[in-house]
């Protein structure tokens, strides 16, 4: 068998991606398909949002997108809600991925490629989170350090 099936959650996640303005749709793309494939149910962008269906594959359907014109206000929004808002992003002030414990409703918020995340946006965080980096460049791409990411959320939470 070459796929196996999707495991089955018992809960819907409470997890929301948001993200800056991105530069290039093939990491917009990509961070949708890994939504898809870790059973997030919504994506938040901003600015010039556009999706490669055929590198998003089955995300582009399963997973609801949302274009907003600017970021702090969608965050400021899903904060009274109820969310907790969880930065990726290297700061002084930024935890390890791998001893963050993520609570169950948040929303990760995530940075533009060259800029990351805006003074703006971090000063809503309620945490920001950062991945070990043992070489060179200094960061990961952004759709791979959200698919990082959503794997630590997804392995805390694996039935949802």
């Amino acid at each position: 068998m070459r796929y196996k099936p999707p495991s089955t959650l018992t809960q819907q996640r409470q997890l929301i991606v948001a993200c800056s303005p991105l530069r290039s749709n093939v990491n917009l793309s990509t961070i949708l398909r890994t939504a898809g494939c870790c059973g997030v149910t919504e994506v938040i962008a901003t600015g010039t949002a556009k999706v490669n269906p055929k590198i998003a594959r089955d995300g582009a359907e399963n997973v609801k997108l949302t274009v907003k014109r600017s970021l702090v206000p969608a965050l400021k929004k899903l904060k009274t809600e109820g969310y907790t808002l969880v930065g990726l992003e290297q700061t002084t002030n930024s935890c390890s991925l791998r001893e963050y414990s993520f609570p169950r409703k948040c929303v990760l918020v995530i940075g533009s490629e060259r800029e990351g995340l805006s003074q703006e946006c971090l000063d809503l965080l309620d945490a920001v989170v950062e991945i070990p980096i043992w070489g060179l460049p200094f960061s990961y791409n952004v759709a791979t350090a959200t698919s990082i990411c959503l794997m630590e959320y997804c392995s805390q939470y694996p039935e949802g």
